[in-house]
């Protein structure tokens, strides 16, 4: 949601009513006709005509046969663009697909982006329960996974309390903490096994181990590696988990040591 207190004052109108063009379709697998679009985004369909016209040129959206507009392979370029940037250096994602090959589970890393919590590369592993959620870009949850819960614990008690106010403590699950109180309980175990954990507060029946890889003054350059796994084995097995992940983790922030 779009704060209207936050707009700039040199806001170009036409590239803001072009995005919401844009999520609008995007919205709509089945394709949306020009006048729902308009509708949709409080255009008139003049406006809006023009909009599709120009996003259908750059490829952006394309018309199909009946006349509905549907998301275009050039969304699709962004997002690979996105996912190499998130990644980082070409070590670092072997790194990962080393990792779920060998433990099966699937490993994940995550940093502040803009100041809010983001997964920024998977490895799926065989052995892990598919999250469908998690992809590269994924920015909700933090306070229910491992992988957020670890970098919140980087932030001062002050500062999380506010994150969570801002985003919310979303119940996932009947398990997901929902409460600061219980949140600030949870990061402070996690701190005493040197490992933040989650068992069935995102996904019921999937547990998620994390442990930071790089911290840095600088938030955005503070990094975590995740892994997911059933939480059946998680109960039996979290030593193990933790020691792999912290393997895992040192040939990470090797490569990204590597890269700067």
């Amino acid at each position: 949601m779009r704060d209207p207190l936050a707009e700039p004052s040199d806001l170009i109108r036409s590239v803001s009513r072009a995005l919401r063009v844009l999520e609008s379709v995007g919205r709509a697998p089945k394709g949306l006709t020009v006048k729902q679009i308009a509708r949709r985004c409080e255009l008139t369909v003049a406006t809006t005509y023009h909009l599709v016209r120009t996003l259908a040129y750059e490829g952006y959206v394309i018309r199909r046969e009946d006349g509905t507009y549907i998301v275009g392979l050039e969304v699709a370029d962004r997002y690979r663009e996105l996912v190499t940037a998130f990644r980082g250096p070409p070590a670092v994602g072997e790194t990962l697909r080393r990792a779920a090959l060998d433990t099966g589970y699937s490993h994940y890393l995550g940093r502040f982006v803009g100041g809010q919590v983001a997964l920024t590369a998977v490895a799926e592993g065989h052995r892990s329960p598919h999250l469908e959620d998690l992809v590269p870009g994924f920015d909700e949850g933090a306070h229910a996974t491992a992988l957020g819960k670890s970098l919140l614990a980087t932030l001062t008690s002050d500062q999380r309390y506010r994150y969570l106010r801002e985003y919310g403590m979303r119940p996932f699950t009947t398990a997901t903490l929902t409460t600061t109180e219980s949140f600030e309980a949870d990061l402070a175990a996690g701190d005493r096994r040197g490992m933040q954990l989650e068992m069935g507060q995102f996904r019921q029946g999937v547990a998620c181990a994390a442990v930071l890889v790089a911290p840095d003054k600088d938030m955005e350059r503070r990094t975590v590696l995740a892994c997911a796994l059933p939480a059946s084995e998680m109960m039996t097995s979290a030593r193990v988990v933790r020691a792999k992940l912290l393997t895992v983790a040192r040939g990470v922030a090797d490569g990204i040591a590597a890269d700067n």
